[in-house]
């Protein structure tokens, strides 16, 4: 995997890998629910996106492309013990959803790998 997009990370983490998902609003979730959200990465704009609440548990990453480790979602992130990367900036453009993805956060910086 070669690395596509990068940004800050929430806190350290070993890389995991999982399937990436852009999620825009609770529709997204809600369909997420029914199809199951385990092993997904999650990518979000909206550094508060509290509508991620009902699958918290199964993530296996977020990539928000706004905020701060400050921010809700990376505060909810470090709580779960989720690995997040916040501010993400994507060189060539954000994977498709169900793309194989890697989110490493063990640098000084977090970085996503597709």
């Amino acid at each position: 995997m070669r690395e596509i997009g990068r940004g800050t990370k929430v806190f350290d983490h070993g890389p995991v890998q999982g399937e990436w998902r852009a999620l825009e609003g609770p529709d997204d979730v809600l369909e997420l629910m029914e199809s199951g959200a385990e092993g997904v990465v999650a990518r979000v704009r909206d550094a508060g996106a509290t509508f991620l609440a009902p699958v918290y548990h199964d993530l296996a990453a977020i990539v928000c492309t706004s905020g701060t480790p400050r921010s809700h979602i990376g505060i909810v992130s470090r709580d779960f013990r989720i690995p997040c990367v916040m501010a993400t900036r994507f060189a060539d453009g954000e994977p498709e959803n169900g793309a194989a993805v890697e989110i490493d956060c063990s640098g000084e910086e977090g970085i996503v790998r597709g």
